[in-house]
């Protein structure tokens, strides 16, 4: 699982995004590489806030839940759903333990992850960073659904789920643009809001790291296995829990030395988020406690045509995480 970053810089709904100022400077830090693109991206995002309740109750939540539905181009086979834990749940275990897996709220979705408390999102300048917690902090849980369910979920959750949730607004990355430099890849791109009225919103920059990586050798099938062309077969003999946390520490240094080259002031900053590395370590206690599982590519067919079936559901969830959270707008 790749080891990533998020960095948003808003506009003023009248004024030009960063985007042009952002790939001249990412030009000017590295005149030594050739600035081409290499490929597009797309993101989709729809945000769903709870609807408070007509009678007013001492017991009632003081702060909103949300729902956050997200699609990339670069993971097609599912979506991802974050969604706030239930009250019930937070008040049952301290802010920094790993929260129960549950739904949020009636009719959620059960989840096959969870998050620890929210940390600080970071706002960065251009030589410091000062960190500001999120008003709204509170646990979230993760849960990825096959690309064929996405929608109908969502639909689910707008028309039966009415009553318990509100479609707030849809953001999206039309067109956005690809650069290999080096070990790592950025994606940059303008956020539009698509609903419930058309706006810009800024401009999202992924640094994706693609040096050596502890996490990616032990994920990688072994070179001469049955399961080197079949699947993934997931080997963690080598591989404590701490070396997770380690690498992911030490990528997020090289990751904000490389964005110090060519940053923006006012961006806020994504990459040590809540529940960060949890599917990574969740198959790390799955090997210790000897119930290791290989997942085959297999393919099977729906209505005649052949579907590939999802190798690495988990894949992008680390991201997938950070886009949440600072595309979590009108909080």
């Amino acid at each position: 699982m790749p080891i990533t970053g998020v960095y948003f810089i808003p506009s003023h709904p009248n004024s030009s995004t960063a985007l042009p100022a952002l790939t001249e400077r990412l030009r000017a830090a590295f005149p030594d590489e050739e600035l081409i693109p290499t490929g597009r991206w797309n993101l989709e995002q729809k945000l769903m806030r709870d609807t408070p309740g007509l009678i007013a109750s001492p017991n009632s939540p003081s702060k909103p839940s949300y729902m956050q539905f997200l699609q990339l181009t670069h993971y097609p086979k599912h979506g991802f759903v974050y969604t706030s834990e239930p009250p019930e749940k937070t008040l049952q275990h301290p802010a920094s333990a790993h929260p129960a897996h549950a739904p949020s709220a009636p009719g959620a979705v059960p989840s096959n992850a969870s998050a620890p408390a929210a940390a600080p999102i970071t706002v960065s300048g251009s030589q410091a960073s000062t960190s500001t917690a999120a008003p709204d902090a509170q646990p979230m849980v993760m849960a990825t659904l096959p690309t064929s369910s996405f929608g109908t979920l969502f639909h689910h959750f707008t028309y039966a789920c009415q009553p318990f949730w509100c479609h707030k607004l849809t953001v999206a990355v039309p067109a956005g643009i690809i650069y290999d430099l080096g070990d790592f890849r950025v994606r940059l791109g303008d956020v539009r809001q698509t609903f419930p009225t058309g706006r810009v919103r800024g401009t999202i920059v992924e640094i994706e790291w693609r040096g050596p990586s502890v996490i990616e050798t032990a994920l990688a099938p072994k070179e001469g296995s049955e399961d080197a062309d079949s699947g993934i077969d997931v080997d963690f003999s080598a591989v404590e829990e701490a070396d997770v946390d380690a690498e992911y520490a030490a990528t997020a240094v090289l990751i904000r030395e490389f964005w110090a080259r060519f940053s923006v002031d006012g961006a806020r900053e994504a990459i040590l988020v809540p529940g960060i590395g949890k599917e990574v370590k969740d198959q790390l206690r799955r090997c210790r406690a000897g119930k290791k599982k290989k997942v085959e590519n297999v393919a099977f067919s729906l209505g005649g045509v052949v579907v590939d079936e999802d190798p690495d559901p988990n894949a992008g969830a680390d991201l997938a995480r950070q886009y949440m959270e600072v595309l979590r707008f009108n909080r």
